[in-house]
C-alpha cells in the first residue's frame, strides 16, 4: 500500500507548534495510531527522515506515513498471469476482488496482493474492473512508460470485449449499439442515465443459445464498450431490460451485506498495440461464466 502524504497548511490550528500536535488535532480518531508511528519513527519528512514527536510545525511541509491495515476478510486471490514484460503485467482477476484499495478492503485488493506477492511496489493499474467483475486486468510495471499505456485508453485504442449472462428476451432486437449519457457521483451507489450529450456507447449482441434453469431463461451476451464510464455495461444492459445476472445494484440496490452468487460479468479480452514494442497483443481471460451452453 502506498504511504499517506499529508501537506501541512499555512497555519497551525492546533496551537501546539508541532507536527504531532497538528496531526492529532486534524485526525483525532487516529490518535493511538499516530502516537505509535511517532514512537517507532514511522512518520517521515519529504527526505525520508523520521520526525520526532517534538518536530516543529513547518507551513506547507509534507509528512508521510503508512496507515495500519484493519482486519479484513480473506477474498479470492488467484491472479493468473496472462502476459508479462518489462513494462506491463496482465492478470486474470477473479470475481469478488477489488482492483484497488477501497471501502473496507486494502490488503484484500488485486493491487496490494500483487505488490506483496511479486515484491513490486511500482505496480499501478491502468484501468479498473469492478469488484464483482472478473477477467483481464492490466497493470503498469514501469512509471516511466505508464503514460503511454494510459494514452491508449484515452485515445480509445484499446479494444475491450466482455461477456455477460443476463435474461433472454426474444423480442429484444440485437445486435445494436446502446448510446446514452451516464453520470455517477459519490452520493449514490448506482450510476444513472440522464439527458444530454452521449458519453457512453456499448455494442451488444447475443453470443450463445438460450438456456433455462430454476431461476429463469438466460443467454450469454457479447459486449464491446467503446467508452469506459463507471458501471457502463451494467447500466446499459439494465436499460434494455436484461440486467446482468446476480447484479446487486441494477436494476435495484440489494440490502448492504447481502451475499450472493458472483456477478455474471467477465472482461473476456483486451486487444491493443503495445506502445513500447509495437507488437499487437490480444489477451484473453481463462475464466468462464455459468452459461449452460457447453462453455
Amino acid at each position: 500500500m502506498d504511504p499517506v502524504r499529508v501537506r501541512l497548511p499555512e497555519a497551525d490550528a492546533s496551537g501546539t507548534g508541532t507536527v504531532r500536535g497538528w496531526l492529532l488535532a486534524r485526525f483525532p480518531a487516529s490518535a493511538a495510531e499516530l502516537a505509535d508511528l511517532f514512537a517507532t519513527g514511522g512518520i517521515v519528512d519529504d527526505g525520508g527522515r523520521p520526525l520526532p514527536p517534538g518536530a516543529p510545525f513547518v507551513p506547507g511541509a509534507a509528512v508521510w506515513y503508512h496507515r495500519a491495515l484493519p482486519e479484513e476478510p480473506e477474498l479470492p486471490g488467484d491472479l493468473p498471469v496472462l502476459h508479462e514484460d518489462e513494462w506491463l503485467l496482465a492478470v486474470d482477476k477473479p470475481h469478488g476482488l477489488p482492483t484497488t484499495p477501497r471501502g473496507g478492503f486494502v490488503a484484500q485488493s488485486a493491487l496490494v496482493k500483487l505488490r506483496r506477492a511479486r515484491g513490486e511496489d511500482r505496480l499501478s493499474p491502468l484501468h479498473r474492473l469492478d469488484r464483482g467483475t472478473a477477467g483481464v486486468l492490466l497493470l503498469s510495471r514501469d512509471p516511466a512508460t505508464r503514460g503511454r499505456f494510459q494514452t491508449l485508453f484515452q485515445d480509445r485504442a484499446v479494444a475491450k470485449e466482455y461477456e455477460a449472462l443476463a435474461p433472454h428476451d426474444p423480442d429484444l432486437v440485437l445486435p445494436r449499439v446502446v448510446a446514452s449519457r451516464i453520470v455517477k457521483d459519490r452520493t449514490c451507489l448506482q450510476a444513472r442515465e440522464v439527458p444530454g450529450p452521449v458519453n457512453a456507447r456499448t455494442a451488444v449482441e447475443r453470443a450463445g443459445a438460450p438456456f433455462a434453469d430454476d431461476d429463469g431463461c438466460w443467454v450469454r451476451y457479447r459486449l464491446r464498450p467503446e467508452t469506459g464510464r463507471t458501471h457502463q455495461i451494467r447500466v446499459h444492459l439494465a436499460s434494455l431490460g436484461v440486467p446482468v445476472r446476480h447484479d446487486p445494484l441494477y436494476p435495484r440496490v440489494l440490502p448492504a451485506g447481502a451475499a450472493g452468487p458472483p456477478l455474471q460479468l467477465l472482461a473476456r479480452r483486451v486487444s491493443f498495440v503495445h506502445p513500447v514494442t509495437g507488437v499487437p497483443l490480444s489477451l484473453a481471460s481463462g475464466r468462464r461464466l455459468a452459461c449452460g451452453d457447453g462453455r
